[in-house]
């Protein structure tokens, strides 16, 4: 009787697509507090607008659960949460867990259960580039998940995936140890190299910010800027029928 194989194709391959990096490099602790004293559009704008995750990505529990802390990368084959499980050994206390699950929607990356093993490691919250599942159960640990939606179609645990590399999250690139910011207005990625810096401009346009806020509270504002960028453009201005303006 002939044996019949298994098609190699099948087999799983050590290597890239199927591998963890237990070690990475994590900001300062200090600096990671400072950027949250600072909600996410005034981060976003001292970024250039180009590090703030897709808007579909959002928080999923309560309005008032922010995130924040260094980034442990998880990327998982669509429909399947091997990974997401053994990240649970490899995060430290104060990380969040980043999901690339390629947008999928066709099964959750996680629930409750791991929700609730998380909180108990002392993780800070996940973002999935995917679904979950078991929301109102999620909602009841007072613990922050950020994703696209829920269905209640489970995952499969077989691999592949990969712990602590570079991954695309809501379509930016998130590093081991970038900092994750998450409110209700979205999700910031910081390059943890560039954080530092950051969080200095921000602490130094505070105050200029703070008293531009005041002085429109108080109604004293001018749009003169805005008529000097429309001269500057030749904006086409039309009063009463009669063009006034090229």
């Amino acid at each position: 009787m002939a044996t019949i194989a298994k098609p190699k194709t099948a087999e799983m391959n050590p290597g890239p697509g199927f591998r963890i990096r237990s070690q990475i490099s994590r900001p300062d602790p200090k600096v990671i507090v400072g950027l949250g004293e600072f909600d996410t559009p005034v981060i976003s704008d001292l970024m250039n607008r180009l590090y703030t995750m897709n808007p579909a990505i959002r928080n999923l529990t309560s309005p008032d659960l922010k995130i924040l802390g260094p980034a442990c990368t998880v990327k998982v084959y669509p429909g399947d949460n091997l990974m997401v499980h053994k990240s649970l050994d490899v995060a430290k206390r104060g990380d969040i867990i980043v999901v690339d699950a390629a947008g999928s929607r066709m099964n959750a990356v996680l629930g409750d259960l791991v929700s609730t093993k998380a909180r108990h490691r002392g993780i800070c919250g996940f973002v999935v580039d995917g679904f979950i599942r078991d929301i109102e159960g999620i909602m009841k640990l007072n613990f922050p998940v950020y994703a696209r939606g829920v269905t209640p179609i489970g995952p499969l645990h077989r691999g592949p995936g990969e712990i602590n590399f570079p991954i695309q999250c809501g379509g930016i690139v998130v590093n081991p140890g970038d900092i994750i910011i998450g409110d209700m207005n979205g999700v910031i990625v910081v390059p943890q190299e560039i954080a530092p810096d950051l969080l200095l401009r921000l602490r130094e346009r505070k105050e200029a910010e703070a008293a531009y806020l005041a002085a429109v509270q108080r109604g004293e504002f001018s749009n003169a800027w805005v008529d000097k960028l429309l001269e500057e453009g030749k904006c086409e201005i039309i009063e009463n029928g009669q063009n006034v303006q090229h």
